[in-house]
């Protein structure tokens, strides 16, 4: 046996897998964006990229600091989050009630998975004149739109989740002779929780979409209601301005859901 190949001097093999955890990389966002913005930045002062194309991200901060100083933007915000809280939370809501009944009764399966194939692949936003006729031009034409955007993914994420629990826990939970309630709190419901949460990722996106498509009809107030105003004056600076809130308004909700996750999560390990 060669020297190399001695057992003593055999180094060992570090474990790369890691369990597959999600690795935090601190910093990388931020250089991404970063470089994305100052890559716009050169290319429109350059004339690489034309002003008609895309603004300078210089005139669209400006633009955001003077709607700042206005007081317009927590006009707009505070008017779009109060929409997309409420109709969102009436969605998503009965959207994980009615998931959670499909997951766990038949019968419950059979009457609705059809109702509910039928009415997810309808776009939303088609339905908006028909809930104006219903429910008005005011909030709750709004309400209603957001809350039937976000009900219908919710449920087929829920379900799905209910259906994805190990069966092997479910039957030794019986074994033990726990009730069918305590199966379903201390069994199905924490090993359906991670694909619960991460369809509610979708599900608060689409809402912020439809919440845009509402606010572009009869609104005052509201981002979609500035975009719309920017986008009929051809006014990019304001347009992009909207945009860039719409934005971080998506990044500070999967941020929150990512804290829900780590809070309601951690017994993974």
């Amino acid at each position: 046996m060669s020297e190399n190949m001695h057992p003593n001097n055999a180094r060992p093999v570090p474990f790369r897998g890691g369990g597959f955890r999600p690795v935090a990389k601190r910093g990388a966002a931020i250089i991404v964006f970063t470089t994305l913005i100052l890559l716009a930045e050169w290319g429109t002062r350059t004339g690489w990229i034309t002003n008609l194309t895309l603004p300078r991200p210089s005139d669209v901060a400006t633009t955001l600091i003077d709607l700042w100083r206005s007081g317009l933007l927590w006009t707009h915000l505070s008017v779009s989050l109060s929409r997309l809280v409420v109709g969102g939370t009436i969605g998503i809501t009965a959207g994980i009630g009615v998931g959670m009944m499909i997951g766990l009764f038949s019968y419950v399966r059979a009457g609705l998975i059809p109702v509910v194939a039928a009415l997810f692949p309808i776009p939303k936003i088609a339905l908006l004149p028909l809930f104006v006729i219903w429910f008005g031009i005011d909030e709750a034409s709004k309400y209603a739109l957001i809350a039937l955007g976000t009900f219908t993914p919710t449920i087929v994420s829920t379900y799905g989740a209910v259906d994805n629990v190990d069966r092997t826990l479910v039957r030794m939970g019986q074994s033990f002779g726990l009730s069918w309630w305590s199966i379903v709190r201390k069994i199905v419901l924490p090993g359906a929780l991670p694909g619960i949460l991460s369809g509610l990722r979708v599900s608060v996106a689409i809402g912020i979409i439809l919440l845009v498509a509402a606010e572009m009809l009869g609104a005052e107030y509201g981002i979609g209601a500035y975009i719309l105003q920017a986008g009929s004056l051809y006014d990019l600076e304001r347009l992009f301005a909207g945009v860039l809130i719409l934005s971080v308004l998506g990044i500070t909700t999967s941020w929150i859901i990512g804290l829900l996750e780590k809070r309601l999560l951690n017994w993974r390990g």
